[in-house]
């Protein structure tokens, strides 16, 4: 059966990354008649705009999603783009129906459902998914605007390769992962310093042995632990929400053994050059942003806060409203491959049966490109 475009459904999910699908995966298979709105016009495009050199800290036994496992060395660490790849070609043999190009305007309450915008379309569900991640709006600090003109500025999310840079010292500002990754790739064709303090470090060295050993103790108790139903959990997820991660693939050992200097947090500007909280200026001609991302708030007129209260996704002051994909949403694995799929099964029980109209016809749907919407 071939998936016809409909304006009233079930459920409406926002997003079509890998939290999206998976929300495709489990309202299938309940019978709901749903569409995945995306405003890339590629599925996996979010990856694929990643810098260069990216590569997951997962092996690839925990990188599959419900149906379809990752394909290929369950030890190796696939790259950004195999892992765009690899969401494309899951919505394509799952048959989900993802409607590409499509950047949602408004979410509107109407009656016991909700209308969804997007340009002159409109799509009306008795459900609708915010699948779209919690923090996706660069952040940089306000004294960023100080620096002087001549200095190249990027932010991670701006950040591809090297090439970018001119050359002379790189300044990157942020110790996550991020920060240490790029600052190690930078420093083989620039003088590097790094600012800023990491949130801790895996204290064995990432690789094929720690997938086998280490990684899945980590999985463990990152997806049955830490989470908002053990004490421990609840204790940690307030912090676990506001600080950097630890380290992972590029420790401070290997920083400093590729001769990448690592300083204090950069507190201003002066003369057009960063400061750091000792008061030194830093010589540099380049700086990277690895800062973060701002809580995002959608920009899509959400009839609650994104920040409302939920229990594990289900916004308690909005019934049919559900976000997925957040930070520590119910564990602290949560907006991870290997955590987003048991939210998005609890999402979909939550919901309960749909119309029953795509009951049986799971793999008979089809993916909507962008040259194919009306």
């Amino acid at each position: 059966m071939e998936y016809q475009q409909s304006t009233e459904l079930d459920t409406v999910v926002i997003g079509g990354g890998q939290a999206g699908l998976v929300m495709g995966f489990y309202l299938a298979q309940r019978g709901h008649e749903f569409v995945i709105l995306d405003e890339n016009v590629r599925t996996g495009q979010s990856w694929r705009d990643r810098w260069d050199s990216l590569r997951l800290f997962t092996p690839a036994k925990y990188d599959g999603l419900p149906g379809k496992p990752f394909p290929g060395d369950r030890l190796a660490f696939p790259s950004k783009d195999d892992m765009a790849d690899y969401l494309e070609g899951y919505a394509e043999s799952m048959g989900l129906p993802v409607v590409l190009g499509t950047r949602v305007d408004e979410v509107k309450k109407v009656g016991d459902g909700f209308s969804v915008s997007a340009g002159d379309r409109s799509w009306q569900a008795r459900n609708v998914v915010v699948a779209t991640g919690g923090y996706r709006s660069p952040k940089r600090p306000g004294f960023a605007a100080g620096l002087d003109p001549s200095i190249v500025q990027l932010h991670s999310n701006d950040y591809r390769n090297p090439g970018q840079l001119q050359p002379g010292p790189v300044l990157v500002v942020g110790l996550g992962n991020s920060g240490a990754e790029i600052a190690l790739e930078v420093s083989r064709t620039h003088a590097t310093s790094v600012s800023g303090k990491p949130g801790g470090e895996l204290p064995v060295r990432h690789g094929r042995a720690a997938a086998r050993f280490v990684l899945p103790v980590i999985r463990f108790l990152g997806l049955h632990v830490l989470t908002l139903r053990t004490p421990v959990g609840r204790k940690v997820a307030p912090r676990f929400r506001a600080t950097a991660a630890p380290l992972i693939r590029t420790r401070t050992k290997e920083l400093r053994a590729a001769g990448v200097e690592l300083l204090s947090r950069v507190s201003g500007v002066a003369g057009g050059l960063p400061v750091l909280e000792d008061g030194t200026t830093t010589p540099v001609t380049n700086v990277v942003w690895c800062t973060g991302y701002h809580e995002d708030a959608y920009g899509m007129g959400l009839p609650v806060a994104a920040d409302a209260g939920h229990q594990r996704g289900v916004v308690d002051a909005m019934p049919g409203l559900y976000f997925l994909g957040r930070e520590f949403q119910f564990a602290a694995a949560s907006a991870t491959l290997p955590g987003v799929g048991r939210d998005a099964q609890y999402l979909a029980e939550v919901m309960g049966a749909g119309s029953g109209r795509f009951a049986g016809t799971f793999r008979g749907m089809r993916h909507i490109p962008a040259s194919n919407i009306d």
